[in-house]
Order: C-alpha cells, then structure tokens, then sequence
C-alpha cells in the first residue's frame, strides 16, 4: 500500500547542511501497525511527514497504491492526503471555538460533502471512539482524552487506509494514553487499515505488530 525508497532529507541551517534522513526504506501493508522508536531529533516526524505527503523528501521516491505522490500536483495530493491518510498529533489541533462533531466534520466539508452528510458522519465515527455522547460539547468542555478521541475521529472520518500519529499519547496520563492506544490498535484491526505511530515511549512501540528504530538517518 505505502512504498518508500531510498528516502533522504537534508536540510539547511547556518549555512550547515544537516542530513537527517539517510537511506529510508520501508514497505507498508495493510492491518499491520508499526512503531518508530528514536530520540528527538532522530527524524521521526520528519519521515512521517514525508510518508504523509506533507513534506517532500530531499530524494527517494514514496508510492502510495504504485503512485509516486511527489510527481503529482497539488491538487493530487491534496485529495491522497484528504482521503487516503488521516494524521493524528501530539497535540490535538482541535478548533476550540468548534464542538466535537463540527471539529470532526472538517475533512468531510473539505471533500464537498453537504453538512448534513457530514455531520451524519462526524456522529457515526464519533459513536465509534465512545464520544457519542459528547458531539455537542466544545473543546474546552472534553477532558484531555475525550479531545484526542475527537482528533482520531476527524482522522477516521473519510475511511482512510493509513493512520500516522506522531506521538498520540505524549502529553496524556498513562491511564488516558493505555485508552487511546487500545483504541488505536482496534481500530488498526477492526478496519483493517495500516498504523505508523512514532514515539519516545517503548512500551507503546512494542504494543505494534513491528518496531523500528531510527539512529543516525537509517532503521
């Protein structure tokens, strides 16, 4: 499903060049899930970056259903990006002026569908991650938990195959992050879709199917 060759990245600083990334290879398939372990600064946002088509790499190639998504236009990936792969953050990005259900119902209105459409949506998927109780309430109103189940929401809302999350438990209590990660993995299983999650915390790594640890630009 999600190809990744050879990917480097370098970048620019002072007049230094800093090669974060070295040679990157990787294969993805669908149902399994994968944990990305290394210390900060190892590259491990930056790679799920790339593999999300957010930031291109420096070289390599990266193929999502055999397409090379960084020969496309920006229009192409916009739709990979709002169809095919949801992201989850380290921290939430909720809009806090918004409630739960129209916070989720975002990449829904992106894709054209009707707010209605939408918002039946939004309610489905939220019922999934046990918020069905919770659509009216705004962000300020969710616990800490109850916000990053609205964030995997709103990456779920469109069905995607891949499911990045870039630390999805780092600023949570273990109790609350041992919640979110069984939900991660459910989903994972339930849908059949493929989780990359890159973390600090080796016990939520080793809780994936396979494990990966990033030194010096290279598994």
């Amino acid at each position: 499903m999600l190809r990744i060759e050879n990917i480097y990245k370098t970048f620019e600083n002072s007049g230094k060049t800093i090669q974060v990334l070295k040679g990157i290879n990787l294969h993805v398939w669908p149902g399994e899930s994968y944990g990305i372990i290394g210390p900060s600064g190892a590259g491990k946002s930056t790679l799920l970056n790339i593999m999300g088509t957010l930031e291109p790499p420096s070289e390599g190639n990266v193929y999502f259903k055999d397409l090379n998504v960084y020969q496309m236009d920006e229009i192409g990936l916009s739709k990979i990006r709002n169809r095919e792969i949801g992201f989850v953050f380290q921290l939430h990005h909720l809009l806090p002026e918004f409630n739960a259900e129209e916070n989720t119902m975002i990449p829904a209105l992106i894709s054209g569908h009707s707010k209605a459409k939408s918002a039946e949506m939004a309610s489905a998927i939220l019922s999934q991650v046990g918020l069905e109780n919770r659509l009216k309430h705004r962000v300020g109103e969710l616990s800490g938990g109850e916000q990053q189940r609205v964030a995997i929401a709103r990456a779920l809302i469109m069905g995607p195959k891949l499911l990045l999350a870039d630390e999805p438990t780092g600023n949570l209590d273990k109790a609350t992050g041992d919640e979110i990660t069984k939900l991660l993995l459910s989903l994972n299983k339930s849908r059949g879709l493929a989780l990359i999650i890159a973390t600090h915390n080796l016990e939520l790594a080793y809780k994936m199917s396979k494990q990966l640890q990033l030194v010096d630009g290279r598994f």
